[in-house]
Parts: C-alpha cells; structure tokens; sequence
C-alpha cells in the first residue's frame, strides 16, 4: 500500500530580528510533511535554507514527487539528496513508526532513554553594546554569539565582559577571511571561548589545514553528510550535525557515530524552527558535547504542544509532539 504524503507551509514570526552574517530575518518559513499509512500519521519538519540553494517550494516539490510503500528511510536515502525535504520526511516516516508500533522513537534507534540538556542560547549578531545588552538579557549558561568578520574582537570581548560567568561559543557562518583569522582567533581564545564554528567559507576552508588553531574550530556549512567526514580531519576538530543538512534523524545519527569514530568533538544544532524539528534533534543531540537546540525559544510563540525548556534544560519530546 502507497503512503499518502502530505505538505504545508508555515510561518511563523521570530521574537524581534534574528541576524546573522549572511542575512536578517523577522520570521521563518517551514514546510511540514505528514505521512499516513490510513490508520496511523506521522509528522516532520524542516527549514529551506537558500544557503543550499532551498526554497519552500522546492522543497515541497521534492516532498511531493516521492512515492512511498511503506515506511523504509533506506529507500527514502535513495530516492533523495540529503537536504530539508528529506529531513522532513525522513522524520516523519520515524513518527509514523514509533506510533504504528506503540513505542518512542528512540527505542526504534537503538538509543538509551533521553535524558534533558543543556541548550545553547543565541546572541544574534549586532554592535558590541547591543550584543552584551542581549548577554545580560537571561541566565543562560552558555551562550552562543553569531559573529559578521571585521569588529568580532569587539564584540567578543564586550560580552565576556556582561557576562564574565557564562560559557562562549561563537559562530561565524563563513563570514571570517584570511585578513581578520589569526586576529579573531586570538580575541576568542582571551576570551575563554570553547569553540569557533566555520570561520571560514566552505570552499576556502583548505586554508584551515596549517592555520593555528587556539580555540577548538567546528565545520556547519562543510559538513553534510557521513562521507564527508573524512576529507575534514585536518581542517576542522569537531563538527556540527544538522538534521536540514543531513537530510533527517537516520542519516544525521550516521554521522554522529562515523564522527565520534575519527575522533571529532560533536556538536548537535538545528535552524531557528519550531519544537517539531528540534524533537528529533534531541535525540541526536544526547551524544553531543555542545547542544544548540533554542530554535524554538527564538520564536514569538512555538506550535502546541511544544518541547518543554526548564530553565536552561530542553526536555525531551512528548509523543504527542514527535516520537
């Protein structure tokens, strides 16, 4: 029997402007897809980011050019490219068996009973004086500041100064150049920062290879999928899995392990969405050693029900939500 596959897009506004180096936005757009095998539904969802060329309706064409017989995400990794449109349908078809066969989604992996973490919070990238404003905003143990290139020595410092008892990470989103690397390198480590995540563009990250690297550097937009990893072990000390960019749960656990297996540190992320595509994320993000799962938290309201935040800990998802 054909699985009905189903798509929607939503959108839903962020709390104030969420700023990175390459853009601005007030809202994000999603695309929901939900799999029905006629007695039982499951649901998944994922972000189109035009860094990968993604549009909503792209990938809802992708979504919806599939056929499904049943719910294998083996003949699913065949059918499409790693990317948002299969990672909303690789997580569907995940809720769709957890609920066919009566138990959590984590059972299903193979995985211990997750257990709640802690999550990293976003500083949205601004002036120094608007960014330590923010770091002293909340409580937030561990802060993670999104940087733009020339100025970060600034605005490095002038949060560590608001909040000198917080953990720092930043994130440059391929936004640094051979110019300012050795400059912005060194103001993070007097900073205390744990790790930098792609200084770099993608495509010039070779230079990454006999740079000095005082602060632990991570690869986002030079990591995809588990056959990548190898070319990044002289560039990069640890990577961070994405399920948008892995394509979904089963091929983002994959490079979890093979990660763990070259000796990478782990990060677990995901895109500024609602608690329907950071559920499955929590699960991946159990073996991390840094998790960036605030996605929801960034929103002006998140869809019901929702991933519960206790303070600084995310709980893991109900199954009414996923899973």
């Amino acid at each position: 029997m054909t699985l009905h596959i189903k798509t929607q897009v939503e959108r839903w506004p962020i709390a104030g402007t969420f700023v990175i180096s390459r853009e601005a936005r007030t809202e994000v757009v999603v695309v929901i897809a939900e799999v029905s095998d006629g007695a039982f539904k499951g649901r998944g969802e994922c972000r189109p980011y035009p860094r990968y060329d993604e549009t909503p309706e792209s990938v809802v064409a992708a979504i919806e050019s599939v056929q499904l017989e049943s719910p294998d995400r083996q003949a699913l990794r065949a059918r499409l490219p790693a990317g948002a449109a299969r990672n909303a349908l690789d997580c569907a078809l995940w809720d769709l068996e957890a609920k066919r066969a009566g138990v959590p989604a984590w059972t299903l992996a193979g995985l211990s009973a997750p257990q709640p973490l802690l999550t990293a919070y976003t500083l949205s990238l601004g002036d120094p004086a608007f960014m330590a404003e923010a770091a002293r905003g909340g409580d937030w143990p561990l802060l993670k500041l999104k940087l733009g290139g020339d100025g970060d020595p600034a605005r490095i410092a002038a949060v560590r100064r608001a909040r000198p008892d917080a953990r720092l990470v930043v994130d440059a989103n391929e936004a640094w150049d051979a110019a300012n690397f050795a400059d912005n390198m060194r103001a993070c480590a007097d900073a205390g920062v744990e790790l930098v995540e792609q200084p770099l563009p993608a495509d010039a990250d070779d230079r990454l290879v006999d740079a000095a690297r005082p602060v632990p550097v991570y690869a986002d937009e030079s990591i995809h999928v588990t056959a990548e990893l190898a070319g990044l072990r002289s560039k990069y000390d640890g990577v961070n899995v994405k399920l948008d960019k892995a394509g979904g749960l089963t091929e983002a656990l994959d490079v979890a392990r093979e990660a763990r297996h070259l000796g990478f540190g782990l990060m677990a992320g995901s895109m500024v969405s609602t608690s329907l595509a950071a559920a499955p994320a929590h699960l991946l993000a159990q073996s991390a050693d840094f998790v960036d799962l605030d996605g929801p938290l960034l929103l002006q309201r998140d869809r019901q029900p929702d991933l519960r935040y206790r303070g600084v800990m995310v709980e893991p998802p109900d199954p009414a939500l996923w899973g």
